[in-house]
């Protein structure tokens, strides 16, 4: 008996104590007749399946009468006159069309199905450099949407040149929010994509990126940091291209303006430019030298803070420039 019970194999979680149960009902009513399925079972499996696959075809027909609403003709200047009220409508049923679609591809079948009806491509001949703003962050969004973790799709629209497009929205569009979505959607294309970063390169999106960040726009400066903060961390290798074009010295300045949430992110790229890289920490004491209000004691203790604490030291070698009355009273 009590060999029995140290050969007994105890369930050891819930999953356990359900197959210990299982098994002991099957051992006392013994294996169930096998027994051919009725058609009235046939005929709900059937049905159950095919409600199944109705889900996925539902969205696929919502995205076509979405697509259908988007390449309809839009009126001419002349038939425009008068009619602002019937604009208005026709600019709002597309952008409902397009919120839709966001949705929608936020499941990456979708967002595969879309690109193989056309979608991407009418996104970026009509809608990226369509007259009303709204169109635009919408196609830009909808882009987005489409290419986040989706290397398929990032593939195709890096092919059909969505990427230079969207890096002069986000450069230069006079409208906030469409340089805003743009920026997204190149963040999409270009993060964990060795295609989108080297095309991101060519068209030199690094300045874009520089640009940003000293612009009047809150959220333009704070995700334009944000990526560079990331692709300097994933992409070490970039790190003396961007210390050749200046940046080290650009961050800095930008470190100047009135403090703001997104110096942190400036910062930490700053971390990465000079963390070692020699180049990248001798423009940055080049930075200090040429800087008003900084002390010469915190230009030299900065790198020694460096050493000793990491990121921390480095973040109080920045007072001066955020704070210079601080540095004076050093």
């Amino acid at each position: 008996m009590a060999e029995n019970n140290q050969n007994r194999r105890y369930p050891q979680n819930l999953q356990g104590v359900l197959q210990l149960a299982m098994d002991a009902g099957s051992a006392a009513e013994g294996p169930a007749p096998v027994e051919p399925m009725s058609e009235e079972r046939k005929t709900w499996l059937r049905e159950a399946l095919a409600e199944v696959a109705k889900g996925q075809m539902d969205e696929v027909e919502q995205m076509k009468q979405c697509l259908a609403v988007l390449c309809k003709e839009e009126t001419s200047e002349r038939e425009r006159e008068g009619e602002e009220e019937m604009d208005e409508e026709d600019e709002d049923e597309r952008e409902s069309a397009f919120e839709v679609l966001s949705e929608l591809c936020e499941n990456l079948d979708n967002a595969r199905d879309l690109m193989i009806l056309g979608g991407l491509e009418l996104c970026l001949s009509k809608y990226l450099c369509h007259a009303q703003s709204g169109l635009r962050w919408h196609a830009a969004e909808l882009i987005a949407s489409c290419a986040q973790n989706m290397p398929q799709v990032q593939v195709h629209l890096l092919s059909i040149g969505a990427l230079p497009k969207l890096l002069q929205l986000t450069d230069s569009d006079p409208h906030p929010t469409v340089r805003v979505k743009a920026l997204y959607a190149v963040s999409c294309l270009v993060r964990e994509q060795e295609a989108g970063l080297q095309a991101f390169l060519t068209h030199d999106g690094f300045s874009v990126l520089m640009r940003g960040m000293q612009s009047e726009n809150e959220k333009l400066r704070t995700k334009s940091a944000f990526l560079l903060l990331n692709l300097l961390t994933s992409h070490p290798e970039q790190k003396g291209t961007v210390v050749s074009m200046g940046m080290v010295q650009q961050l800095v300045s930008v470190l100047r303006t009135p403090h703001s949430p997104f110096h942190e992110h400036v910062l930490g790229a700053l971390c990465c430019l000079v963390e070692g890289l020699s180049t990248g920490s001798q423009r940055l004491q080049e930075s200090y030298s040429g800087s008003g209000g900084v002390s010469q004691t915190a230009i030299q203790r900065a790198p020694r803070k460096r050493r000793e604490s990491g990121r921390t030291g480095l973040l109080r070698a920045f007072e001066g420039c955020m704070f210079p009355w601080a540095a004076v009273r050093r």
